[in-house]
Order: structure tokens, then C-alpha cells, then sequence
């Protein structure tokens, strides 16, 4: 048994998005506006009709997760192999704040994702937690499954999974709050991912 396919679900706006500082693994809640985006996205996501659902541990995926659950009476199990990437001495800074500390490593770490931040991880080890998820998942279930988790993970995912060159992995553009990706089997080739929705998401 395989899965068929993948549903990545961003999670809603916090308290770090308006203010523009980096979050990483720091816990940030969701504003008055991200639980508002993610009651509405919820029942789109919902007619997925997910056979499993995991989230992030983090309070901003679980919360949002939470509005499914609300929707759909479906359990979701946190992993926190789901957590955004650890950004190390960033967390917390605006990027102003990083490019005074560290001149030209922003733009150093959004091109090459081989690249850690002091102190972190890079977008290749994110994708390799995240992808193990998914591969557990593919020996014990068929059909969707949903994954609710951050724009960082869900970009290198997403590349991780198409089996694009590392080279090309800046190519993919983020994902907005509350915003999902969904990614399906190629027919009779169930090893082999192909891109179906990017960025989808609910008009505001």
C-alpha cells in the first residue's frame, strides 16, 4: 500500500509574519487573521478527505490543524520532524537585523539549499526529515495524506519529492498563510511524485 497523494497545508498568519521577524522553531501563535484564514481553508481541505493527518508540533501548525479537526472530526498526530526549519542565531531577527550581522548570508541561504544559517539547518536536511514522514506513510496507508506544517518545510518538501537538482530548488516561489500544495502519484508509477496545485488557497 502507497499513497496516492499529498496534501501540504501552510499554516495560518502569526504574530512573527506581521512583524517580519524569522521564526524557525520559535512557537509563535496564529493572529486574530490566521485563525480566521484557517477556519475558512478548512473545509477545503477537509473535501480532501485526508486518510491521515499529522502536523507540526509548533502552536502555528497545530492550531491550524485544529480548524480541520473542527471540520472533519479527524484526529491529527503532531511530529515534530514537521517543524519548520531551525534557523539557528536568526530566529527571532528581522531581516535587517540579519543582513547588520551578517552581511550577504540571507541571500546566500535563499539560493543554495546546502546552505545552514550559524546555528541551523539547511533547506536539503529539512526536506530529508520531512521526506522520512512521508515515507513511513507510504508503508502503512493508501490514498491522501495530509500534512499541515511550515512555508520553509513545504517548499524543500515539494522539491525533496520531485526529485528536482538542488540547483533548482530556489525556483520553487513560497507558499502563503494557509495556502497547500498538493502533489499526486503518476499512475501506475507509484514512485514518482508529480505537482498538481501550488500555492493553492481560499480568496480572502
Amino acid at each position: 500500500m502507497t499513497l496516492e497523494r499529498l496534501v501540504l497545508w501552510r499554516h495560518g498568519e502569526t504574530e512573527y509574519n506581521v512583524a517580519g521577524r524569522i521564526q524557525g522553531h520559535l512557537d509563535s501563535e496564529l493572529t486574530p487573521t490566521g485563525h480566521a484564514q484557517a477556519k475558512r481553508a478548512a473545509p477545503v481541505i477537509a473535501e480532501f478527505q485526508p486518510e491521515v493527518a499529522l502536523s507540526s508540533d509548533l502552536r502555528r501548525a497545530s492550531m491550524t490543524a485544529a480548524a480541520f479537526t473542527e471540520i472533519s472530526g479527524q484526529v491529527v498526530r503532531p511530529d515534530k520532524r514537521l517543524r519548520e526549519t531551525h534557523l539557528g542565531e536568526w530566529q527571532g531577527l528581522s531581516g535587517a537585523e540579519v543582513e547588520h550581522g551578517w552581511p550577504g548570508a540571507m541571500g546566500s541561504w535563499r539560493v543554495k539549499p546546502n546552505w545552514a544559517p550559524p546555528g541551523g539547518e539547511s533547506r536539503v536536511e529539512v526536506a530529508e526529515r520531512a521526506f522520512e514522514v512521508v515515507r513511513e506513510l507510504d508503508h502503512g496507508h493508501g490514498g491522501t495524506a495530509l500534512l499541515c506544517a511550515h512555508g520553509g518545510l513545504i517548499t524543500s518538501l515539494t522539491a525533496r519529492l520531485l526529485e528536482w537538482p538542488i540547483e533548482l530548488w530556489p525556483g520553487l516561489g513560497g507558499v502563503g498563510n494557509c495556502h497547500w500544495v498538493v502533489l499526486t502519484r503518476r499512475g501506475r508509477d507509484t514512485g514518482h511524485w508529480r505537482l498538481m496545485t501550488y500555492n493553492g488557497g481560499v480568496p480572502e
